[in-house]
């Protein structure tokens, strides 16, 4: 298949972004990122987005994004915008209580997105979800949450899985879920985790990544390889830069040789 393109997480350097936007994204993309997922557009117009990513030769690979704006009045607006900076993916990163506090609320859950899902195909948008460790608590039935909404929703709604987070939850090897829901995992963060090193980069902790790629690439579907980083031993302009050099050596991004040496 075709090799997967690399996105930042703009959370990752976030107070850079709200600093000043624009130059945090043209430093992104001057390190080789590809592409940007956003988590807020600090009141820029969509024009305005559109604008920066074209002038910095970025893709929007996705965005984080409340589950309300996909609702109701916010729905057409959400929509227009999105479209407008020509962003696919609209993942919500978490959920209310009420929405997860039980197996029968995972499965409504569930099937709240497959309907949001439905509503977002035909303007070409997708929606999807994006773990933390919660969800891989065993709920009342036994059941762990990400398995409950995953099989209650439809095929349509995005796995956005993160690594990190998973191991956080106790998941000792994230990368059966990649199988388990095949073409589902469309963007996957790639997330560190490390049981010794809390501020571990990519490559520098516990995560499979091998495993992970070979899945990814194999029958996840994976469109884009999503980098974020939550804590930091280096500013965090710094770690992910490293984080991305981290991954060249394993093969992958632009330039990637998979020779250990970090040539380009």
């Amino acid at each position: 298949m075709a090799r997967i393109p690399i996105s930042l997480q703009l959370y990752s350097v976030r107070d850079d972004c709200a600093a000043d936007l624009a130059a945090t994204v043209k430093a992104v993309a001057a390190m080789g990122y590809e592409g940007v997922e956003f988590a807020g557009y600090y009141n820029w117009s969509a024009a305005d987005i559109k604008k920066l990513l074209d002038d910095c030769g970025l893709i929007c690979s996705g965005t984080h994004i409340g589950l309300d704006s996909l609702q109701g009045d916010a729905f057409e607006a959400t929509v227009e915008y999105h479209k407008a900076i020509g962003c696919e993916n609209l993942i919500v990163p978490g959920l209310a209580e009420e929405y997860r506090d039980s197996a029968a609320a995972w499965k409504a859950t569930g099937e709240l997105f497959t309907k949001i899902a439905a509503s977002l195909k035909p303007f070409g948008l997708r929606t999807g979800y994006h773990n933390h460790s919660i969800e891989f608590a065993p709920q009342d039935n036994g059941e762990l949450g990400w398995d409950i909404f995953f099989s209650n929703s439809s095929p349509d709604v995005v796995m956005q899985l993160d690594t990190g987070n998973a191991m956080h939850g106790g998941v000792l090897d994230p990368a059966p879920y990649i199988e388990r829901y095949p073409n589902r995992a469309i963007t996957v963060h790639l997330k560190e985790y490390s049981a010794t090193n809390p501020d571990a980069l990519i490559g520098e902790g516990d995560c499979p990544w091998a495993r992970i790629f070979e899945l990814c690439e194999s029958v996840g579907g994976t469109q884009w390889y999503v980098v974020e980083q939550e804590t930091y031993a280096f500013p965090p302009m710094e770690c992910v830069k490293k984080c991305l050099e981290n991954l060249k050596k394993m093969g992958k991004g632009p330039g990637g040789c998979g020779c250990g040496c970090g040539c380009q």
